[in-house]
């Protein structure tokens, strides 16, 4: 693997790597994974998703699906248009909130599909963490609403509104909460923390794990030794924060991981920890800090508990490919390009083949929902009667 850096870049990385060997050196030698993924992207002005590097697209570091085809989104509406004709049937403000939006294409092909379906949406409101993500956002978005002559009003935000009533979205969000790694030795769970020796930030072993907060599955898992993963109670705290402030409507999120069985398979034995650099992926966490995406698939049975610990009255986990094509994406993606005309079509062929692919995002790739009294904001419906959303794997 070749990555060339400018002397910034590396200047970039190694005060940061500088920041969290101080960090550990005031905890006594050892820093939980969980503190070190947190500072490596999110340390103020210095960590991944706050220091202003390009991340998304062809120059960035990973490419997501709303970045692949406007297809993406329009699907999504789908399923979003009948909750939101229920909450406008009901007097309620039509409003969609999405957790880190990237660079709004997401957001401008949900606006665009909406426009052309006849809806017009009362607010499309972002929490983005990223500054120059952020300043993407506001431009895309901007120029989508003046093109397109909408009144729909949109503002970045701080934090989740209580009792919220809406559409929560969040794409590729949670894989990017920090989490802890765990190691398996001699018959006991150990935290799988962070050290720096020898000017090298390097994995060492901690203090034995709190039996309350190892997943059920491990009391009757036949773990080999030496085995390592992820446990995700920063996400899983996130998702009943959500599930908490979300008092009617729809939560829908799309990311790639596993339910708790196959997470903690006793062949999976490295973890799902991974770096991202300009489209490279990289298995040593360590690598350039503040450079690199850090990302962990997520554990879909403890996130779908925690919403149902909040009061959500359904869950729904299905793979995109699934959920994609019972939204009816093949059927847009004709009703935008003709097949007939090779050329015009191969691209949206090629997002398509991307999209829905079991070798590409189809099968790791999961839809994920859960619902709120959507059966009082929409008379004679409910979620499994939502395109996309047919309650398949329903956890």
């Amino acid at each position: 693997m070749d990555i060339t850096l400018t002397s910034l870049e590396t200047e970039h990385s190694e005060l940061l790597k500088g920041k969290i060997a101080s960090q550990i050196a005031s905890q006594g030698g050892w820093l939980p994974f969980s503190r070190y993924m947190e500072m490596a992207l999110y340390e103020p002005g210095m960590g991944y998703y706050s220091a202003g590097a390009h991340k998304l697209g062809a120059g960035g570091d990973f490419t997501t699906a709303p970045e692949l085809s406007p297809l993406f989104g329009a699907a999504i509406c789908s399923t979003l248009l009948p909750v939101l004709e229920g909450l406008k049937e009901k007097g309620l403000p039509t409003q969609i909130l999405e957790f880190g939006a990237g660079s709004g294409k997401l957001a401008t092909s949900i606006l665009n599909r909406l426009n052309d379906l006849g809806f017009a949406l009362d607010r499309y409101d972002i929490i983005e963490i990223s500054p120059d993500l952020a300043q993407r956002q506001q431009k895309q978005i901007g120029d989508a609403l003046k093109e397109l002559k909408l009144s729909t009003q949109s503002s970045w935000l701080d934090e989740l509104p209580k009792a919220f009533k809406g559409i929560i979205l969040a794409n590729e969000v949670i894989d990017a909460i920090p989490c802890d790694a765990i190691i398996y030795q001699n018959g006991f769970w150990y935290w799988h923390g962070v050290s720096f020796e020898n000017e090298k930030l390097i994995w060492k072993i901690g203090s034995p794990v709190e039996q309350g907060l190892l997943p059920e599955s491990f009391l009757s898992g036949d773990f080999s030794e030496g085995y390592v993963t992820e446990l995700h109670i920063p996400a899983n705290a996130w998702m009943h924060q959500v599930a908490k402030h979300l008092a009617i409507g729809l939560f829908l999120t799309f990311d790639y991981g596993f339910p708790e069985e196959e997470y903690y398979h006793p062949q999976r034995l490295e973890g799902t920890l991974m770096a991202h650099h300009r489209h490279h992926a990289i298995q040593d966490p360590f690598y350039l800090p503040g450079l690199c995406d850090l990302t962990a698939h997520v554990e879909w049975s403890q996130i779908a508990r925690s919403a149902l610990a909040e009061n959500a009255d359904d869950v729904y986990l299905t793979n995109q490919a699934a959920y994609l094509l019972d939204a009816g994406i093949g059927d847009i993606a004709l009703e935008i390009g003709d097949p007939s005309d090779p050329e015009s079509f191969l691209p949206i062929s090629n997002a398509l083949q991307k999209l829905l692919s079991e070798a590409e995002m189809g099968e790791l790739f999961k839809a994920f929902a859960f619902s709120k009294k959507l059966d009082a904001v929409l008379p004679g419906y409910s979620l499994e009667d939502l395109p996309g959303l047919r309650g398949r794997n329903r956890l």
